[in-house]
C-alpha cells in the first residue's frame, strides 16, 4: 500500500508539472519563470543542476570503495548507487534544457569549443560522465538480453570505466566550484573562496555516502527488505571523517581569508552560513561518530535527510541567494519552476522504482512482489472484483496524472497560456555628441551611430529616405523616436483627440469617417496620406502597405534591428566582411572623448556603465 500511495503521489506530480513544462517550452522563460537580467539563474540552476550533479556524487563514491579500494562488501549497493547518479545526471541535463533560452542549441559545446570558459569544462563533464554512467549500468540491462557479447565487453571494461569516472566526477564536481570563481564580485564574501572547487569535492563526498544511505533506506522501507545496517553504519564512520575535515577547512579557510568575524555580524547572511554548515557538516558528524546512532536506522537516516538539505542549500545558496545583497534582486521562483522541480525529481524516481522492480539492482529480490499479471479477485464485504494489479495501478495512476494536469491548467497564470506582455519602456531621443548616441531607454547599452559616415557612403542627402520612411506634417525628417515611442511594444501614433479639435469636433468626423453606415472605428477610416500627401516619403525605403498600418509604429527595437540589421547583411554580403553585420559592430565600447563630450553635455545623468572606454 506504501508503495502505491507513494508513486500515485509522484504521477500527480508529474501531471502536474508536465503542462508547466510544456507552457515553459511553447511560451519561453519570460513567461513562466520569475528569471530576469539581474538573476539569470534561478531554482533549476541552484536545485535542479548544482544540487543534482553534487546528489549524484554516490556513484563514483561507492565505485571507487569497491573497484579502486577493493572493499568488496559494499557490492551489494553498487548498483543502485550507479543507477543513483545516473539518473541524477540525467535530471540535470533535463533541467539544462529547461533552464536554457535556446534549447536547441545544448549540442553546441560539441562543435563551438572555448576552452577559456568554466561552462565549456562542465558542459563536457556532463555528456561524458552521463556517458560513461550509462556504461557502467548497460550490464543490469543487458543481463536481461540475447546480447552476452557486449555484456562481456563491458564487464571487462568496467576497471577503465570506473577510472575514467572518477577522473569525470572529480573534474566536474570542482568545475562547479571553478565556475563560481568569477563571481568575486557577487557572491557574499561568507560563501566566496579561492577554494570553492575543493569545497566543492569534499562536501560532494560527504553528500555521495549519505545519498547512497537515504536511498539503500527508502528502498528497503518501500519493498519490505531487509536493511543494510551493518554497510550502511559504515558509510556513515566514513562520513565522520569527510564531514570533520569540511567543518575544518571551511573554518581555517574563513579564519585566512579574515572573514571568521563575520560569522558574529548578525545579518541574515550569517545566520543562514551558519544554519547550513551545522545541518550540512557538523551535526552529522557529531551525530555520527556515535556508534549507536549510526547502527541505527531512524538516526542514519535523519543524519542523512539534514545532509541532503543542507548541501542542496548550499548549493542554492552559492549559485543565487547569497548574491542578493550585491544583486539587489527580489528572486522568488515562480509556482512553475517549483512544479516543474518536482517534476524532475518525481520523474527520476518512478524511473529509478521501475528498474529495481524490473531488474536486478540489488543483490536479492526486493521484497516479495505482487505479479503483474493475476486473475481478478472478488472482495466480499463491497461486492466488488478487484482489477488485475497492472491495469489497475495503470487506471489509478493515469487518474492522477491527468488529476495534476487539470489542476495546474487551472492555476496556469495568463502568460503562460498567452505569452508574457512586455513591460512598457517608453523611449527618449538619440543623444548627439558629433554622433547619434542611440540609448532609447537609457539602459546603458548605447550604439554610437556615425551619422555623417551613413549619409557620405549612401548618396548624400539623398540617402536619408533610407531610414526616415515617415515624417510629421511640418516636419523635415522626423526623428524615429517620435513614433517608435515604446522599446518593445508597438505604439498607436494617431493623435484622434488632434485631429478632433482641429477638425471642428464632432462635426469633422465626416472627413475620416466618410460611409455613415459603417462602425467609426480604425478599419474604416480613409488612407492618412488622402490629407497628408507629403506624410510618407516616395523614395523610402521601408513601405507600409495597409491604410490601417500606417497608425502603428512597432517597438523601437524592432525598428532599429529590422532596418540596421537587414541593411548590414547586405553590406555583409557586398563586402564580404563577415563581422558586418553582428552584434558588436553597432554595440560597441565607446571612445574616451566621446564619453567626455556626453557628460559635458549632459551631465551626470547619461552615465555609460556598462559600455567600458577603450584604455
Amino acid at each position: 500500500m506504501k508503495l502505491k500511495i507513494v508513486k500515485g503521489i509522484l504521477w500527480f506530480f508529474l501531471g502536474i508539472g508536465s503542462v508547466f513544462g510544456a507552457a515553459r517550452f511553447i511560451f519561453g522563460l519570460g513567461a513562466t519563470t520569475n528569471l530576469s537580467d539581474t538573476t539569470p539563474w534561478g531554482l533549476w540552476i541552484g536545485f535542479d543542476v548544482m544540487g543534482g550533479v553534487a546528489l549524484a556524487a554516490g556513484g563514483f563514491v561507492i565505485a571507487g570503495t569497491v573497484y579502486i579500494f577493493h572493499l568488496a562488501q559494499y557490492k551489494p549497493i553498487l548498483r543502485a548507487a550507479v543507477l543513483t547518479a545516473f539518473l541524477g545526471y540525467v535530471a540535470v541535463a533535463v533541467a539544462l534544457l529547461l533552464d536554457l533560452g535556446l534549447p536547441w542549441n545544448i549540442w553546441h559545446p560539441l562543435k563551438y569549443w572555448n576552452p577559456r570558459s568554466p561552462l565549456f569544462l562542465v558542459a563536457w563533464c556532463e555528456m561524458l560522465y552521463l556517458t560513461v554512467f550509462f556504461l557502467e549500468f548497460s550490464p543490469v540491462l543487458l543481463e536481461k538480453s540475447s546480447f552476452k557479447r557486449p555484456l562481456g565487453v563491458l564487464k571487462k571494461a568496467t576497471i577503465p570505466l570506473v577510472i575514467i569516472g572518477i577522473g569525470l566526477s572529480t573534474l566536474h564536481q570542482s568545475s562547479l566550484g571553478s565556475l563560481m570563481l568569477i563571481t568575486q564580485f557577487r557572491l557574499h564574501p561568507l560563501w566566496y573562496s579561492p577554494i570553492i572547487p575543493v569545497l566543492f569535492l569534499v562536501s560532494a563526498v560527504g553528500l555521495g555516502l549519505m545519498v547512497v544511505a537515504l536511498e539503500s533506506t527508502v528502498s528497503s522501507w518501500l519493498y519490505n527488505k531487509k536493511h543494510e545496517t551493518r554497510l550502511l553504519s559504515g558509510l556513515g564512520k566514513a562520513a565522520v571523517w569527510v564531514f570533520g575535515f569540511y567543518t575544518v577547512l571551511k573554518l581555517a579557510d574563513l579564519a585566512f581569508q579574515g572573514k571568521l568575524g563575520m560569522l558574529l555580524e548578525g545579518s541574515w547572511e550569517s545566520l543562514m552560513f551558519i544554519f547550513e554548515l551545522l545541518i550540512s557538516a557538523l551535526i552529522p558528524a557529531v551525530l555520527l561518530a556515535i556508534p549507536r546512532v549510526r547502527r541505527s536506522r531512524a538516526g542514519l537516516t535523519a543524519c542523512a535527510v539534514m545532509v541532503v538539505i543542507g548541501f542542496v542549500l548550499n548549493r542554492i545558496n552559492i549559485s543565487g541567494i547569497a548574491m542578493i545583497r550585491a544583486t539587489g534582486s527580489d528572486y522568488f521562483p515562480s509556482l512553475i519552476e517549483i512544479s516543474i522541480s518536482l517534476w524532475v525529481v518525481s520523474l527520476a524516481i518512478l524511473v529509478f522504482l521501475f528498474f529495481v522492480e524490473h531488474f536486478k539492482v540489488y543483490d536479492k529480490e526486493a521484497g516479495t512482489k505482487i505479479p503483474l499479471h493475476s486473475p481478478p479477485v472478488f472482495d466480499r464485504p463491497s461486492a466488488v472484483w478487484t482489477d488485475e494489479p497492472l491495469y489497475g495501478s495503470i487506471k489509478r495512476n493515469s487518474l492522477l496524472f491527468i488529476m495534476g494536469a487539470v489542476i495546474a491548467f487551472a492555476f496556469l497564470p495568463a502568460d503562460a497560456r498567452n505569452g508574457a506582455s512586455p513591460l512598457a519602456m517608453p523611449v527618449q531621443r538619440a543623444h548627439i555628441a558629433d554622433e547619434l548616441l542611440i540609448d532609447g531607454n537609457r539602459a546603458d547599452m548605447a550604439v554610437l551611430f556615425d551619422h555623417q559616415m551613413h549619409i557620405a557612403k549612401n548618396g548624400n542627402y539623398r540617402s536619408c529616405t533610407l531610414c526616415h520612411h515617415m515624417r510629421k506634417p511640418l516636419d523635415k525628417y522626423t526623428p524615429c523616436a517620435d513614433c517608435h515611442r515604446d522599446m518593445q511594444l508597438a505604439t498607436y501614433i494617431f493623435d484622434h483627440t488632434l485631429h478632433q479639435t482641429n477638425l471642428g469636433n464632432n462635426d469633422g468626423c465626416i472627413k475620416c469617417h466618410i460611409d455613415p453606415l459603417l462602425p467609426k472605428v480604425a478599419e474604416n477610416i480613409t488612407e492618412c496620406k488622402s490629407c497628408h500627401t507629403d506624410m510618407r516619403l516616395e523614395s523610402a525605403v521601408i513601405t507600409i502597405s495597409a491604410a490601417t498600418q500606417e497608425n502603428y509604429a512597432p517597438g523601437y527595437i524592432d525598428a532599429m534591428h529590422g532596418l540596421c540589421i537587414t541593411c548590414h547583411q547586405q553590406k555583409k554580403a557586398e563586402l564580404n566582411n563577415p563581422r558586418h553585420d553582428e552584434c558588436a559592430t553597432c554595440h560597441r565600447e565607446l571612445p574616451q572623448n566621446i564619453l567626455d563630450k556626453i557628460n559635458l553635455l549632459y551631465g551626470e545623468k547619461l552615465l555609460i556603465k556598462s559600455i567600458k572606454p577603450n584604455k
